[in-house]
């Protein structure tokens, strides 16, 4: 049994050349496409979208996921800016060969009681599984900070409500939990059965980014035991050590790493991975 290990290359360089030199660089063979020739992914003209999956297609690097900003807009919002890019995603889907999509699940900023919070946040999660299974995508929901499904009862209420392992599934990021103040081992040990995919983002108790392993995501501890419990899915390096400008473009929680301050995107993209790389040897994973 092997897991597949992507990245979010863009935080190694703007061009898609110098995101396959990194991902090589490292010995990644699959990339989760967020800001592709500075341009996100959900609004990518398909000429540019048609050079940059030849790039890749040339390099051998295999698209994973889409990084899409799906559902970080407010429920207060027009739903048909988030209808629209998954419209455009769909066009995408054949020219990068990839139907999976990264979402979240809406800001409250008018501070709306938790109960409309969930019943809108629901309602247009579930008009989007709709809309992706006829449009033959698959959704990924990330726990995120401030959005609804931010701390882990939200995070299960999507689950329980939405996800059914075909067109809507779910992905654990360490990090956030923590920046949330969640205990990130318990929200494992509740969510485990759900888990479809990981994103490799660790930081300290003071909420600043580290490299994966050296935080408080306890993250070899979750790795170990989804390995021993021979569990399937995939896992998508996340760096954010460093505001990068395609960092900058997500709206990021939590503080840059200082002593990587001075690196350029490249190299502290290369020690993101260099670290993952090691706590996944570390469990005992094997990656492809």
């Amino acid at each position: 049994m092997s897991w597949l290990l992507s990245a979010f290359a863009d935080e190694a360089g703007d061009t898609t050349e110098q995101q396959i030199q990194a991902l090589k660089r490292a010995g990644l063979h699959a990339i989760d496409p967020r800001n592709v020739e500075r341009c996100n992914i959900s609004q990518l003209p398909l000429d540019v979208a048609t050079k940059a999956a030849a790039q890749l297609a040339a390099a051998k690097i295999k698209v994973h996921m889409f990084g899409s900003p799906l559902g970080k807009i407010d429920i207060a919002d027009d739903f048909k800016i988030d209808v629209d890019k998954l419209d455009h995603l769909a066009k995408l889907k054949d020219v990068f060969s990839c139907n999976a999509v990264r979402i979240f699940s809406y800001y409250n900023k008018a501070q709306k009681p938790l109960d409309q919070w969930q019943k809108a946040s629901l309602d247009r999660l579930s008009r989007l599984r709709d809309q992706a299974g006829r449009l033959g995508l698959v959704l990924y929901h990330e726990n995120e900070r401030h959005i609804f499904g931010d701390r882990g009862p939200q995070v299960e209420e999507i689950a329980a409500k939405l996800r059914d392992g075909k067109t809507f599934k779910m992905i654990f990021d360490f990090d956030n939990y923590n920046q949330s103040g969640d205990d990130v081992w318990a929200n494992w040990l509740r969510q485990r059965d759900t888990v479809d995919a990981f994103h490799l983002k660790d930081s300290d108790r003071q909420n600043h980014h580290v490299p994966v392993g050296e935080g408080a995501g306890r993250v070899a501890d979750i790795l170990k035991d989804a390995l021993a419990r021979q569990w399937q899915g995939t896992l998508s390096l996340e760096p954010h050590l460093t505001h990068s400008s395609a960092v900058m473009a997500t709206g990021p929680s939590g503080q840059a790493n200082q002593k990587l301050a001075d690196l350029p995107p490249a190299e502290s993209f290369h020690v993101a991975a260099t670290a993952a790389l090691k706590v996944l040897k570390q469990v005992g994973a094997k990656i492809s």
